[in-house]
């Protein structure tokens, strides 16, 4: 499967809090999720950014 991992980043502060993966084939768009964030102290939108290799 083309599992590959990601980032997730706060789009209040910009802190990357997690790491997951996705497959591409079934979810080509970027992912965005509703998380929270230790450094704001709120949930908030974590927005998809690419894994720094």
């Amino acid at each position: 499967m083309p599992q590959t991992k990601i980032v997730l980043q706060c789009s209040k502060c910009q802190a990357q809090n997690y790491v997951t993966s996705k497959n591409r084939q079934n979810v080509p768009d970027k992912l965005k999720l509703n998380k929270f964030c230790a450094k704001c102290g709120q949930h908030t939108a974590h927005q998809e950014i690419r894994l720094r290799k």
